[in-house]
């Protein structure tokens, strides 16, 4: 045997160099391919998670216990604790909303307005009465410069219709004792195209024919008692 074959066969036979061929093949590339875009849509579907989770947790904080009409309730109705309902919303403070806690200041009032099935109840919604009150009804009156005082009347003045007998003028009859009519001034608007004042004022039922007859002729005049209270 030779040497050389002694020292294939002996105890170094394992780190024996490879052949050439085999040296010559170069190794295969493993390094994985990078994806940036993958890593960036990661990114963005985590922040976007973050700021939903944010959002909700807002929104959930700045609600609020509120009342809305769980039934129709017609102007001028007594609001029944039947008619109230609770639910959390986020409500532009402007709105006047009024909470939960103050249901019961809500219950026995009455609707300023007619009021649907869900709408938010505001300040505005209710008022301890309503106008005209019973027993009691709204007349309209239309006058001149001349049948009122040149003083502005607001509402809450008490004031005195004088109906003007018909015919007064020229026959006679002005000799007739003047009836007046005890009322309270509404509301007050100035009417452009006649140059006429309307005065919306209540008074006592049985007397509303009347004044209604006597204004549409233009026969009453407004007189305004004192303020002092």
């Amino acid at each position: 045997m030779s040497v050389d074959a002694d020292r294939r066969s002996g105890p170094d036979a394992r780190t024996a160099v490879p052949a050439m061929g085999a040296a010559s093949r170069p190794l295969p590339n493993i390094r994985a391919r990078r994806r940036p875009w993958l890593f960036a849509l990661m990114a963005a579907l985590v922040a976007a998670g973050g700021l939903l989770a944010a959002y909700a947790y807002t929104s959930l904080d700045s609600t609020e216990a509120v009342l809305v009409l769980s039934d129709d309730v017609a102007r001028g109705a007594v609001i029944e604790q039947s008619d109230v309902s609770v639910v959390r919303l986020s409500v532009d403070p402007a709105l006047s909303a009024v909470v939960a806690a103050d249901e019961s200041r809500i219950v026995g009032q009455r609707a300023a307005a007619d009021l649907w099935s869900g709408t938010l109840i505001t300040a505005d919604s209710v008022a301890e009465s309503v106008v005209p009150v019973a027993g009691q009804s709204l007349v309209g009156v239309s006058l001149t410069s001349a049948q009122m005082p040149s003083e502005p009347l607001y509402a809450g003045d008490d004031v005195r219709l004088v109906l003007t007998p018909e015919g007064a003028a020229g026959t006679g009859s002005d000799t007739q004792p003047l009836r007046t009519i005890d009322a309270s001034v509404v509301n007050v608007s100035y009417v452009p195209e006649t140059g006429n004042t309307v005065v919306d004022v209540t008074v006592a039922e049985d007397e509303a024919a009347d004044l209604a007859a006597a204004g549409a002729r233009g026969g009453v005049a407004l007189v305004l008692d004192t303020r002092e209270k």
